[in-house]
C-alpha cells in the first residue's frame, strides 16, 4: 500500500507547452484514485511523471512512502502499467506475455503466470498468440502482466477505451473487484465520467493543465467546485431568473428562495432533481421539445422554461409527444448557486 506525493509537479515539453501546471496531491495507500478530464487537460502526462516516463521541472517531486523517485527511472519504481492499446508482444503467446517482466527481473515465473492466469479468468487462453485474441482478452492479457510483476503502484491510462460499450461495462466491474481485493495504490486515468465515478475513492478533475477540484465522486457530482466541473461531469441543467420575496421569477413559473442574492441569479441542478408532476403541484410549466427513450428511463428535453432547454429523466412509461406541455417540480435543496 504505498503512498504517493506529488509536489509542484509541473510539466513543460521542450517546445514550449506547458501540459501540466504546478501541482500538489497525495494518494493514500491503498487508494484508488481517478484522473478525468477532456482531451488535453494534463492527466496523462500527470500519469507519466508519477510512473518516470516523464521528469517534472525543476523543483517537482515525486514521492513514493515520503522517499523521492523523482531521479528513479521507471524499472526501479516498480509500477505496474496498462495502457489503451494494451502494449503487449503480438508475437508471443499469453503466458510468455505474463512472464516478460517476472523474465526482466530474474524472478520466478510459472507460478506467478499461472496465478495471473487463474485471477484474470484467461487460463484456457495460456498459449494463443496475442494477434489470435479479443480486445477484452487483450486487456486481461495486459492487466495480469501488470500485476505479475507484484508492483508497489498500478497505473492505468484509459484501459477501457477501445472496447465496446458492453465489454467495456463487464470489465470496469472487473476491475474495480480487482482493485478492492489486492489493496493495491491505484491511479486511473479516463475522460470518461461513468468510470471515474464507478473506480474511484477520489476523483481529480482536470482542466488545461490544472486541478479543478479533487473529491469523492458524490462531493464532485452534487457539489462541484465550479461551473467547469459542473458542467464537465454528468448532466447539468442552468436556469437564469430574477430572486425577489423569497421566490425565483422564472419564464416558465417559480421557484421558492432561501439564498441571500436578490437580483439575477442563475441555479444550476441535475436532471433527477426535477419530477414531471400534474398541473396542479408543478412549479414551472413548458414544452416538450424531444425525447428519448432508453429503456430503463426517458430523458424528456423541455423548452420554454428558461432561455435553454432543461434536461429532464424519468422512468415514467408514457410517451412524450414534441409540442405538449409538460408540468414540473424541483428539488429546491438540489439547486446549486456557482460564481465561477
Amino acid at each position: 500500500m504505498t503512498s504517493i506525493r506529488l509536489e509542484r509537479c509541473a510539466k513543460t515539453f521542450a517546445d514550449g507547452t506547458r501540459a501540466v501546471e504546478p501541482l500538489d496531491l497525495e494518494i493514500r495507500g491503498g487508494e484508488t484514485v481517478v484522473f478525468l478530464g477532456p482531451s488535453g487537460c494534463g492527466k496523462t502526462t500527470t500519469l507519466r511523471l508519477i510512473a518516470g516516463l516523464e521528469a517534472p521541472d525543476p523543483g517537482g517531486r515525486v514521492l513514493f512512502d515520503d522517499v523521492d523517485v523523482t531521479e528513479v527511472p521507471i524499472e526501479r519504481r516498480n509500477v505496474g502499467m496498462v495502457f489503451q492499446s494494451y502494449a503487449l508482444f503480438p508475437n508471443m503467446t499469453v503466458e510468455d506475455n505474463i512472464a516478460y517482466g517476472l523474465k526482466v527481473r530474474r524472478a520466478p515465473a510459472r507460478a506467478r503466470v499461472d496465478d495471473m492466469l487463474t485471477m484474470m479468468h484467461i487460463g484456457e487462453l495460456r498459449r494463443r498468440r496475442v494477434d489470435q485474441l479479443s480486445g477484452g482478452q487483450k486487456q486481461r492479457v495486459a492487466l495480469a502482466r501488470a500485476l505479475a510483476v507484484q508492483p508497489r503502484v498500478l497505473l492505468l491510462d484509459e484501459p477501457l477505451t477501445a472496447l465496446d460499450a458492453k465489454l467495456r461495462d463487464g470489465l470496469r466491474i472487473e476491475i474495480d473487484g480487482l482493485l478492492r481485493r489486492l489493496g493495491m495504490t491505484a491511479v486511473y486515468v479516463t475522460h470518461d465520467q461513468a468510470e471515474a465515478m464507478s473506480l474511484g475513492d477520489r476523483i481529480v478533475v482536470m482542466s488545461r493543465g490544472r486541478v479543478a477540484q479533487v473529491g469523492r465522486p458524490r462531493d464532485i457530482y452534487f457539489a462541484p467546485a465550479n461551473r467547469f466541473v459542473a458542467d464537465f461531469v454528468g448532466t447539468m441543467n442552468a436556469l437564469k431568473g430574477v430572486a425577489r420575496d423569497g421566490h425565483l421569477e422564472l419564464p416558465g413559473g417559480r421557484l421558492p428562495w432561501r439564498g441571500a442574492r436578490a437580483g439575477e441569479v442563475e441555479i444550476l441542478f441535475r436532471p433527477e432533481s426535477v419530477t414531471i408532476v400534474d398541473a396542479a403541484r408543478a412549479q414551472l410549466t413548458g414544452r416538450v421539445l424531444t425525447s428519448f427513450f432508453l429503456g430503463d428511463r426517458t430523458r424528456v428535453v423541455v423548452e420554454g422554461v428558461g432561455a435553454t432547454p432543461l434536461i429532464v429523466e424519468t422512468t415514467e412509461r408514457r410517451e412524450f409527444a414534441p409540442g405538449h406541455a409538460v408540468h414540473l417540480a424541483l428539488d429546491t435543496d438540489a439547486m446549486l448557486t456557482l460564481d465561477r
